[in-house]
């Protein structure tokens, strides 16, 4: 999921929708993840014959197309921004993000990979409160936890099961926590379209630059025809989940991302016969569980600090 420019949920932002446009987003944004769920199983499946950043490249180029597709729709305004550096900067994390996923899940379990990029979230907690110096509590420094314990139980290192490729998702959820920290910051001056555009430009152009030196023509037909189906994947996770954000509230769409587990499993065991075992099952429980705790727990921040801000005004 982290691995996704638009998967990034903003639960701060809590706009009045009737139920009947939430329950629109919901599907949209479910269906938004099922084809990001497509998308990384069809990662994994050209990072065995073509290089990393060669594949990622494709996806990013697919996220790219869909959000010229959005530009087409609104103009060049969307790209309208007095913060270019940290939408460029959140554009690199995005990239290294992608590529540490996509070269993990050539060891590992789509499934185990997708479940540790949920510890995110966490980091996100816990950078904020050391950084930025936001109010945690006992009860969501409890949920950080219980969160990593969680991706404990699914990594299991000094186990049989344990690869040490998975730490490279780790790496990856730290840098995408850091770009949902830079979100939080330009979420009061930048629309949700403009960020998601400039971090598929950045990616993009970023990716590009070294393909010339390491491009491998695809030996494989089946390769002509799964790239293309993988950026169209990517394209169309990108503007379901975009217009799932427009329609619905955030706090009620956000608890959704917690799909991709359901669909990374089902991919994984479709595609490469991989089943998580009882512990993996019990650990993505666990990350689950902490992270809607998490959510909740911003949910009633950001109420709380609407509410103030009210106050103030009277």
């Amino acid at each position: 999921m982290p691995i996704h420019p638009a998967s990034s949920v903003p639960v701060s932002h809590v706009p009045s929708r009737p139920a009947a446009d939430n329950m629109r987003g919901i599907i949209l944004i479910t269906l938004g993840f099922f084809f990001f769920g497509a998308t990384d199983a069809m990662a994994k499946l050209l990072a065995e014959q073509l290089p990393v950043l060669q594949v990622v490249w494709g996806r990013q180029l697919g996220l790219f197309l869909g959000v010229m597709a959005m530009l087409s729709m609104r103009g060049r305004t969307v790209l309208r921004t007095r913060h270019a550096p940290l939408q460029m900067l959140r554009g690199a994390l995005a990239t290294t993000s992608a590529c540490l996923f996509v070269l993990c899940v050539g060891y590992v379990p789509l499934a185990d990979a997708t479940a540790v990029t949920f510890i995110a979230p966490f980091f996100v907690t816990a950078i904020g409160a050391i950084f930025l110096r936001e109010p945690v509590g006992l009860r969501r420094w409890a949920a950080v936890a219980v969160g990593f314990v969680g991706m404990l139980i699914v990594i299991r290192p000094g186990m049989g099961t344990f690869h040490p490729a998975i730490f490279l998702v780790v790496v990856a959820a730290m840098a995408f926590a850091t770009r949902q920290v830079l979100s939080r910051m330009l979420s009061g001056e930048d629309s949700i379209a403009t960020t998601v555009a400039y971090t598929s430009i950045t990616s993009t152009v970023l990716l590009t630059l070294p393909l010339p030196f390491l491009w491998q023509m695809p030996q494989q037909p089946w390769i002509w025809m799964v790239a293309p189906l993988m950026a169209l994947c990517a394209a169309s996770g990108e503007i379901l989940i975009i217009r799932a954000l427009d329609v619905a509230q955030a706090v009620v769409v956000a608890p959704m991302q917690y799909s991709m587990i359901l669909w990374s499993t089902a991919y994984g065991f479709f595609l490469f016969s991989d089943l998580p075992d009882g512990w993996t099952l019990l650990g993505c429980v666990i990350i689950v569980a902490s992270g809607l705790y998490t959510l909740g727990r911003e949910r009633i921040a950001a109420r709380r600090a609407r509410d103030a801000a009210r106050a103030e005004e009277i």
